[in-house]
């Protein structure tokens, strides 16, 4: 499966732990950030979103908490982007609202349970149904 993972300065060592744990199983790319300089999320969630939609693939967003990245990629249509902060949350957006992007907090998500979410938010395929029905319903509000 191929992936996208990017992130601001203040989750960029998780982020490279969860890439080194994710490259072993899926084609995943690195789109940034690649140092713990200081730099802006809005930045890194824009990136991946183009690049999301572009190849119809998943992308994993982290920065501090979490918010902002998944509050800018959810800025974009065909985006449906999920803070994740239990391996519940991970399995219920998948199932019931086909996030196709993961969004993390570096700060408060301990690493090892970040790569469980991960991998259940992989793992997890989309229930369809009556949630395609609100998935459609969803995808209007902004016509």
């Amino acid at each position: 499966m191929k992936l996208f993972i990017a992130s601001d300065h203040a989750a960029f060592n998780e982020k490279q732990s969860l890439f080194e744990h994710l490259k072993k199983n899926h084609e995943i790319v690195d789109l940034g950030t690649h140092s713990a300089e200081s730099t802006h999320y809005p930045e890194w969630a824009k990136k991946l979103v183009e690049k999301v939609r572009e190849e119809k693939a998943f992308g994993i967003l982290l920065c501090g908490s979490g918010i902002g990245v998944c509050m800018t990629a959810n800025r974009y249509s065909g985006i449906r982007a999920a803070l994740c902060r239990d391996e519940d949350d991970a399995k219920m957006t998948r199932l019931h609202n086909d996030a196709n992007v993961l969004c993390l907090s570096g700060r408060k998500t301990p690493v090892e349970l970040l790569r469980k979410i991960t991998d259940v938010f992989l793992a997890t395929p989309f229930e369809g149904g009556r949630h395609q029905t609100r998935i459609d319903q969803f995808n209007s509000l902004g016509e």
